[in-house]
């Protein structure tokens, strides 16, 4: 079949390592590897990420409030020449913000195929950042920017019916993430590791792998710690990931072994060297790092959201609680804590549940979607 050429844009690609620009990453080097082209439009820094394909730089600010990510500003006319003669097939919006209405008004005035995929529950941040008033011009944007795109692609069931729930009428598919059980794997646990860190034989090692930002839930996971070593048990915080909140973090949770960002091998031994992994995110579309502590056959207490709780069997695969539930979440760890033999259970049965997401499926199912819609135009030959 012909090659095709797909024109993404996204708010992050390629200035901050996250769920968002690891998912795009693997889907561009997986197209390019295929004989696709592909050309990717976002902000950029000075010091990038090493990310494939090739890459367009549009203008962009620090984020108020959170500068370490980059807001587009524009989508000029010379970068838009550079799209034209590039002649996409189709283009792939990833983030709703300046760049993807620019680029959603462009290609729909040239006749181009525009699909979008759903990274991030905007809305579900809101009440963290004491927006919650927000919420209804919040969806009614989402909405309208959504409603003009060809097919939206959402990673959970969950995700897709809350998308239809709040009028997204587009053809919504579902485009899961993948895992790689190779790389996260139980064995890659390590004894050394755990001592080089300070984590003693008999300590239960509560684990915790984001961004460290108001919306993961930090104040459950550091209430929850906090608790179980208020009544004694053997227990200690492993926090991976670094951001804003890592100073308020480290001072409700002194005991705690910061490890800072992780990647490669070193991750999938922090995952496989903990023995719970404690996540009580609500905000989540889909779950990369539960998907990740599954694979690595912990057990795994999250919160029952729509993004997570697509991934969790509750009490055959992991354990789900009510979103923000302090008393839920302590119980919940409490119990896998207490009992060895269900934190074994419970993780080796999360890791073969892990295994249903394999990333040259998923990955080939969005070539899939693309030859769809671009047949529909009749764009290739």
């Amino acid at each position: 079949m012909s090659p095709l050429r797909i024109a993404l844009f996204t708010g992050n690609y390629n200035h901050i390592e996250d769920g968002v620009s690891r998912t795009l990453g693997r889907l561009v080097g997986y197209l390019v590897d295929e004989g696709h082209e592909v050309l990717v439009l976002g902000p950029t820094i000075d010091d990038p990420l090493n990310q494939p394909g090739r890459f367009l730089a549009v203008p962009s600010v620090a984020a108020p409030g959170r500068p370490e990510y980059r807001v587009s500003t524009r989508f000029p006319s010379e970068v838009q020449r550079q799209v034209e003669r590039f002649a996409p097939h189709v283009v792939h919006i990833a983030t709703p913000d300046v760049l993807g209405h620019r680029a959603l008004a462009w290609a729909r005035d040239l006749g181009i195929p525009v699909v979008s995929t759903y990274h991030t529950h905007f809305a579900s941040y809101l009440d963290y950042y004491r927006l919650g008033l927000a919420e209804g011009v919040l969806w009614a944007a989402l909405r309208r920017f959504y409603n003009r795109c060809d097919e939206v692609y959402a990673p959970t069931p969950a995700m897709r019916d809350a998308l239809a729930a709040h009028g997204v009428t587009s053809t919504l598919r579902l485009w899961p993430r993948g895992i790689e059980l190779d790389r996260f794997r139980p064995d890659a646990r390590s004894n050394d590791w755990r001592r080089a860190h300070g984590f003693a034989s008999d300590v239960v090692v509560i684990s915790f792998v984001s961004r460290l930002v108001k919306e993961k839930g930090l104040d459950v996971f550091a209430e929850t710690v906090r608790s179980l070593q208020a009544e004694g048990a053997p227990v200690r915080a492993l926090v991976v990931g670094d951001g804003p909140e890592r100073e308020t973090l480290e001072s409700a949770l002194p005991n705690a072994v910061f490890a800072g960002h992780l990647s490669g091998g070193d991750l999938s031994t922090a995952y496989a060297s903990s023995d719970v992994f404690l996540f009580p995110s609500e905000t989540e579309t889909f779950g990369n790092v539960t998907l990740e502590a599954m694979a690595s056959g912990l057990g795994v207490v999250a919160a029952d959201a729509a993004g997570t709780a697509s991934l969790i069997d509750h009490e055959a695969t992991g354990l789900l609680c009510p979103p923000r539930d302090r008393a839920a979440f302590s119980e919940a760890t409490r119990r896998l804590v207490a009992d060895p033999s269900l934190r074994t259970r419970l993780g080796a049965a999360a890791r073969e549940a892990a295994r249903a997401y394999d990333w040259s499926e998923v990955l080939g199912r969005m070539v899939t979607y693309y030859r769809g819609v671009v047949s529909v135009g009749e764009s290739l030959p």
